[in-house]
């Protein structure tokens, strides 16, 4: 069953926590592969320094963090790597999730191909923002897509336990004091996470 309206809905902390365990499913051509999201890290503007829409910026590339929770907001990093965050919250707060690390559970050969690494380790496939979109042939294309009814992105519930880290989120320095928010979280010792803690 896939995610609502009712779960995008909430705040991008929230959201961040209960996108964890859930599959991610990329249609392409006529495969369906799946992931399960292992790692999110939470942006929450207008107040957040390491967001896009601090200080409520509204501009051409931040538009779909002001649309209602449930859309894909793609952007490009360092000029080469996508990355996909969900949208969260009620139109006009914006607010999204970062999705940092996924683990494939099916089309493993298909996700190798697209990745072409000369690793042989499995997590090197999808343990990064960037790894994972180019995996799942994710790119700007799909800025703005409706996950909630759409087919070719989307994600679906799955039951499981597991305990969640909270850590500081990655690369963002010049948020100045927000750059300390506990807004990273992952699923405790596994081995698609981008970066372990300490606590790990």
């Amino acid at each position: 069953m896939r995610l609502g309206t009712d779960v995008y809905k909430q705040d991008g902390i929230k959201l961040a926590k209960d996108l964890l365990g859930k599959i991610l499913v990329r249609k392409i051509d006529d495969r369906l592969i799946k992931c399960k999201i292992v790692e999110t890290e939470s942006y929450i503007g207008p107040e957040d320094k390491g967001c896009h829409a601090y200080k409520n910026k509204r501009t051409k590339r931040t538009e779909v963090m002001f649309w209602e929770g449930g859309h894909a907001y793609i952007y490009l990093i360092y000029g080469m790597y996508n990355c996909l965050n969900i949208v969260a919250n009620c139109k006009d707060k914006p607010e999204a999730v970062l999705i940092r690390g996924v683990e494939p559970l099916s089309e493993i050969e298909t996700l190798k191909e697209k990745r072409n690494i000369k690793s042989n380790k499995i997590e090197d496939l999808t343990n990064g923002p960037g790894k994972l979109c180019k995996a799942l042939e994710i790119t700007k294309e799909l800025n703005g897509y409706d996950l909630i009814h759409g087919d070719e992105l989307y994600i679906v519930e799955n039951d499981e336990e597991f305990e969640i880290v909270e850590a500081k989120r990655i690369n963002i320095d010049y948020a100045q004091e927000y750059k300390d928010k506990l807004w990273r979280f992952y699923i405790k010792n596994n081995k698609f996470v981008s970066k372990k803690s300490s606590t790990d």
